[in-house]
């Protein structure tokens, strides 16, 4: 076995065509607006002669009004004004024979060096991991591979650390899944590097607690509020991963018509788990969604991070009495008339229904409303019935 292995290292090694030829320089880096100045020299041992050789740039054969012989086997070339690269990974620059041999390869990287990372969050989804994300910067493009890493430590101790998980459909973000302490603030930062230069971000410093995020609601269901046309009621579930932390929530409800793009938020919504919308459009769809927002994690005193929005629920409201009946609109003179006669009717409902009540409620109000609504419905059919 020692004899053979003796053998196999004494075979003389083949020289290859890489041996036989060189560019120079050997895959620059430049900055946009550069010019380049390379060379390809042959060994004499080909029998090539400057004349014979030519340039490619990502397979494109170069003018050869842009390299000049250097000499008997070497071959100039000059790019003035360079553009960013085609690809992160580099240009392809050849020098090849008048055969359309392949001599020498190198890749040209043109960019930019990276810009400082800008406006770097982050968010927990359960007090245990942590996920940040970045901007690369105001140009952001750098024509070239940049590298970033997330970095973070504790802030009074403990060793620097880098994140491992970075995500492929959101390049600018990573995830760290575990091993985070809690009520200790961390410090947090990014850093970008390539081939022209290295940035690195503002650090931030964060406490665990005061960052948490949850899934949006669940289970949200909208319905009508009896027969009312102006109202909807809507009812949804506390997000799983809080049910077992010591929080409370608050949260938050948008709506929109059917036919529109633009959302109304109601933003004072609290801690409870439903809401009544009212001043709404009759015979109409809405389309509404809730978010959450955990307060108090474990005696944390800030607010956490606003979930994102559930997905769309849909309901509709009950059309309009007087639509139904198919009556036109009243004139001035039958508009006051019909107020003073459902203001009377309204008194007597009163004192009909709510004999000893120290005051009126917003429950008793929809009764009214709904009794109203009715009476409306069927004087339009018996009217409709006289016709």
């Amino acid at each position: 076995m020692i004899t053979f292995l003796f053998i196999v290292l004494s075979v003389p090694r083949v020289l290859s065509s890489s041996t036989l030829a060189a560019i120079l320089p050997q895959d620059p880096a430049l900055r946009i607006g550069s010019t380049l100045t390379a060379s390809c020299t042959v060994s004499p041992e080909l029998g090539l002669h400057a004349g014979a050789l030519y340039w490619t740039l990502n397979g494109r054969r170069l003018p050869s009004a842009s390299y000049r012989p250097l000499g008997p086997t070497a071959l100039g070339l000059t790019l003035p004004r360079l553009n960013g690269s085609r690809q992160q990974s580099g240009d392809n620059l050849v020098c090849h024979s008048n055969g359309g041999h392949v001599l020498a390869g190198s890749c040209l990287y043109v960019g930019m060096p990276p810009e400082k990372p800008a406006d770097l969050t982050c968010w927990s989804r359960n007090t245990k991991d942590l996920t940040c994300s970045w901007r690369p910067g105001s140009q952001g493009e750098t024509f070239i591979r940049t590298k970033y890493t997330l970095k973070y430590k504790l802030k009074w101790y403990g060793r620097e650390k880098e994140c491992g998980d970075y995500s492929s459909s959101q390049p600018y973000s990573c995830y760290i899944p575990r091993d985070l302490a809690l009520f200790t603030p961390y410090e947090i930062w990014v850093e970008a590097s390539n081939q022209l230069g290295a940035a690195t971000s503002d650090l931030i410093t964060l406490d665990i607690l005061d960052v948490v995020t949850t899934d949006p609601p669940s289970d949200v269901q909208v319905s009508r509020v009896g027969e009312l046309e102006d109202q909807l009621t809507v009812r949804w579930g506390t997000p799983p991963a809080l049910k077992e932390f010591l929080f409370q929530a608050k949260y938050q409800i948008r709506y929109r018509l059917e036919d529109s793009s633009d959302w109304k938020v109601m933003r004072d919504v609290g801690n409870q788990t439903s809401c009544r919308l009212a001043g709404l459009r009759a015979g109409t769809v809405y389309f509404v969604q809730v978010r959450c927002n955990p307060v108090g994690i474990y005696g944390s005193r800030r607010a956490g991070i606003w979930s994102g929005w559930s997905s769309p629920t849909a309901a509709s409201t009950p059309h309009a009495a007087q639509l139904q009946g198919g009556s036109c609109d009243p004139k001035a003179g039958e508009q006051n008339s019909t107020l003073r006669r459902e203001l009377k009717q309204f008194f007597g409902w009163v004192r009909k229904h709510a004999f000893g009540c120290s005051g009126m409620s917003i429950k008793l109000y929809d009764q009214w409303r709904v009794w109203l609504q009715k009476s409306h419905k069927t004087r339009n059919q018996v009217d409709s019935a006289g016709r």
